[in-house]
């Protein structure tokens, strides 16, 4: 007898949230009270506000409610996507989170938050694992980190569902000599606009993604500096200094460029091209993030 009070109790003790319609005003509105003030949210649609006040029912009654709630996959990710969007992430993030999701579904066929157990996502690992190197797994792992996170705030996985990175072997630091710069230089001189490419990495640090981005405007030729931005985060980044030799380079690659031009650089960087530098250079296995390791050493030499 005394349980059924204490349920009748609670249920009367729910705090339930409302969808409205204003008149004359387009949209919908999801009301609700916390405490003893009246509190509303704008929505464009109906299912939109119907979906927030499923939200806000469970978070406004989570001393209530003890169990996650079961909620829609392909719903839920549209969700995270929105609010990582209204976070700022570029689209270039957004859509390498879609891919992890989508390969989660693949790898272990959820349809449900429920569905997201520690079982599906040790399941997950170990079936990604055997698809990609450590290092791209350990991105999608890194992915899915955040977006449990996310999930278990909004109360769509339960608590203490962990992730954790796999561990993968160092390779070793590759880190071209002055010689070794100056013959690499040599090597590529038949393709001009890879020259500068490796030039710019070698003296500038800069990853190959933010050297695709330099815009003329960015080229600063009177203090032979470089402005920025990191490719991947859309943020601006310090200016880069340029030594003068370089930036003489520069200047005489660009008086070639037709007016109007708005990058610095027309064609793409091609795997076709730079196979034939490293070949001719005799360093097949030469990645171009190498440059950057090359800088670094270079520096502090």
């Amino acid at each position: 007898m005394s349980l059924a009070v204490g349920s009748a109790d609670r249920i009367k003790a729910m705090r339930k949230p409302w969808v409205y319609k204003r008149k004359n005003i387009k949209g919908w509105w999801t009301g609700w009270y916390e405490g003893s003030r009246r509190k509303a949210k704008a929505f464009p649609t109906k299912a939109l506000a119907e979906h927030f006040r499923y939200i806000k029912y469970t978070q406004l009654n989570s001393d209530v409610f003890t169990s996650v709630v079961d909620f829609d996959w392909n719903q839920m990710i549209e969700d995270y996507r929105r609010s990582k969007q209204a976070e700022g992430l570029t689209e270039v993030s957004l859509y390498e989170i879609q891919l992890t999701l989508r390969h989660f579904k693949r790898a272990v066929g959820v349809n449900s938050s429920k569905e997201i157990t520690q079982q599906s996502l040790e399941a997950f690992v170990l079936r990604r694992g055997e698809e990609v190197v450590k290092s791209t797994l350990n991105k999608d792992i890194a992915n899915l980190h955040a977006f449990l996170a996310w999930a278990a705030k909004n109360r769509f996985v339960v608590s203490g569902l962990e992730i954790k990175k796999v561990k993968v072997a160092q390779n070793p630091v590759v880190a071209l000599s002055p010689k070794q710069v100056r013959n690499l230089l040599l090597a590529s001189e038949g393709h001009p606009t890879i020259r500068l490419r490796v030039l710019l990495a070698v003296t500038t640090g800069l990853r190959r993604g933010d050297i695709e981005t330099i815009r003329i405007g960015d080229i600063h030729f009177d203090r032979n500096a470089i402005a920025t931005r990191n490719r991947k985060a859309g943020k601006a980044m310090p200016e880069r200094a340029v030594p003068e030799q370089v930036m003489t380079e520069l200047s005489n690659y660009v008086a070639t460029l037709p007016d109007g031009q708005e990058r610095l650089f027309t064609d793409r960087f091609t795997s076709k091209k730079w196979n034939r530098v490293r070949e001719t250079f005799g360093m097949p296995d030469l990645k171009f993030h190498d440059l950057r390791k090359t800088f670094a050493s270079l520096l502090a030499q």
